[in-house]
């Protein structure tokens, strides 16, 4: 055997298959606590390096085996706004932070204010000669973002701006697989005879929005259904730099009337999308699921308590935070390795929305 271990290598040790290895040793998918627990003791034995995991002493806590920091030990976060706790992304910032204190480092958190977006101003907060690297979650302004990634510094971007044809940014991204949850969605409905499916959100607001509108668009091709373009409410209220929660209820009742048939079943670009047109429609005298379908994406708490609960896409966050952890660490031991866009697992889970 080489002196640079596989996963093919240790697949063919342990006699398993090689996805199950790469399952166990990049912390994906669902796996009996003992086959990964084999896997990452027979990785280590091998001393493959470059995403494996020990177990934290005593603690049975799940951490990566990664060189501690030289110098620089701050890790600075970047984001528009505080993350809430309905939001996907705290528990994979809770993970990343754990992760990163048993490495050696430390976060600091800096908002960046609307004018400093604008005026391509750094945090005053932020100082570059402290850092090691720098995470940015839910950053879309593509100039600012650009800018961030000439200062030198490794960069992990969770969730980008839509790049449409500008150039990709230099640096690391990760998110969540927007693609597989809604293609699934699709066939089931159209399994059930339910052939008239739409999409809401602003697919521009996002990359991620904007892989899950593409995933609409291509299921629905790839099924042979048809995809009005009225059944695309893609947009906002217009005239309005950042339309209110109220001016998005007013855009989505305006589409839904324009409509001279709701389709059988919208998907929604996020929950709390899904919130609001639940909300819209009932005004309307539209029953959710008598009347119409309606499914999420995210899991968030809301989707759950909500009347009817809604079939949603679970993001699996803590996946989510140690793939955070291995792309920036990577990242700052191996600065010269090429750009990396990672997409982690999502589940498609049906609840009454869909009469499930």
């Amino acid at each position: 055997m080489g002196t640079r271990v596989t996963i093919q290598d240790i697949a063919d040790e342990l006699g398993i298959s090689r996805n199950t290895v790469s399952k166990a040793i990049n912390n994906t998918g669902i796996l009996a606590d003992a086959t990964r627990d084999k896997v990452l003791k027979k990785a280590m034995e091998m001393g493959y390096k470059q995403f494996s995991y020990v177990t934290a002493a005593n603690a049975g806590i799940p951490m990566l085996s990664i060189p501690a920091p030289k110098e620089k030990t701050e890790i600075a976060l970047f984001l528009t706004d505080f993350v809430g706790g309905s939001h996907f992304a705290l528990v994979m910032l809770d993970k990343f932070q754990k992760e990163l204190a048993g490495l050696g480092y430390s976060i600091t958190m800096h908002r960046v204010l609307t004018e400093e977006l604008e005026n391509r101003n750094l945090p005053t907060s932020f100082s570059p000669e402290r850092t090691a690297g720098i995470v940015c979650v839910e950053m879309f302004d593509y100039e600012y973002d650009k800018m961030l990634c000439s200062m030198g510094l490794p960069i992990l971007f969770v969730d980008t701006p839509v790049t449409r044809l500008e150039e990709p940014l230099e640096a690391d991204v990760l998110s969540m697989d927007n693609q597989s949850g809604i293609y699934s969605f699709i066939k089931e409905m159209a399994d059930r005879g339910k052939t008239s499916i739409g999409f809401i959100g602003e697919y521009m607001h996002c990359q991620s929005f904007f892989e899950r509108y593409m995933a609409y668009r291509n299921a629905m091709y790839l099924m042979g259904l048809s995809c009005p373009d009225e059944y695309s409410i893609i947009r906002n209220k217009e005239g309005i730099r950042r339309p209110s929660s109220a001016d998005y209820h007013g855009y989505l009742t305006e589409s839904f009337q324009k409509l001279s048939q709701l389709p059988e079943v919208f998907i929604c670009a996020n929950d709390f999308i899904a919130l609001d047109a639940l909300q819209v429609l009932k005004k309307l005298g539209h029953s959710v699921p008598d009347d119409i379908y309606l499914c999420g994406f995210d899991d968030s708490p809301e989707s759950r308590i909500v009347t009817p609960a809604f079939t949603t896409i679970h993001i699996h966050s803590q996946i989510m935070g140690f793939s955070a952890v291995n792309l920036l660490m990577s990242r700052i031991n191996e600065p010269s390795l090429n750009y990396r866009t990672v997409h982690t697992e999502t589940t498609l889970i049906y609840r009454e929305s869909t009469e499930n």
